[in-house]
């Protein structure tokens, strides 16, 4: 099993995959808030940004899953990223993440409407399971993603090291296949109030 990574599209947003010909655009979007990226497992704040664009551009292509920079339709600018990545074929198991949104996108229709787009992707692809996780310290994104309807499942002691050195618990969460209609239903009235 291999996830493509089409441009994806709505109403609301145009998933691109990351290349060179879009990194400036990316950097100006993600590379803006310093404490945003304090305790993110790794970090693209800054000049640590080319190595963390590197490396998912890299991951992608070596079939990890699609890394995507997130496009706002109504502004034609570049106002974030989103990935499925860490691809397990076999499972038929992905990782939703590696989201980062500039400090205007936030709060707005931009992540249901990323997220919208990806798990379609995911699902139509074939893939069973969609796990989301998060620092247990992050209270924000917990409530965001509980608000896609994704189910909490557990919490993993100790389970990554964040590029400041600090060992993390990791929050999380999953959607299954048999779990998508509701959450599509959901994500759908989500959006229709932003029409």
């Amino acid at each position: 099993m291999r996830l493509g990574a089409p441009i994806l599209e709505n109403r609301w947003v145009r998933l691109e995959p990351l290349s060179d010909a879009i990194r400036e655009e990316v950097r100006a979007a993600i590379s803006v808030d310093e404490a945003a990226w304090s305790i993110m497992v790794s970090n693209g704040y800054g000049a640590a940004f080319d190595g963390w664009f590197d490396g998912r551009a890299g991951h992608m292509a070596r079939g990890g899953g699609p890394a995507y920079a997130v496009r706002d339709q109504a502004s034609s600018r570049i106002v974030g990223t989103s990935s499925l990545h860490d691809l397990v074929p076999e499972h038929r198991r992905v990782e939703l993440g590696s989201t980062v949104f500039h400090p205007d996108a936030r709060g707005t229709a931009i992540n249901p409407a990323s997220k919208r787009l990806l798990l379609q992707h995911a699902f139509d692809s074939g893939i069973i399971r969609v796990e989301i996780i998060t620092d247990a310290v992050n209270a924000r994104s917990q409530a965001a993603i509980a608000k896609l309807g994704a189910r909490r499942e557990a919490v993993l002691r100790r389970h990554k090291i964040t590029w400041t050195g600090r060992v993390r618990d990791t929050v999380m969460f999953a959607i299954t296949d048999e779990d998508w209609p509701e959450v599509r239903d959901r994500l759908d009235d989500r959006l229709a109030a932003f029409a």
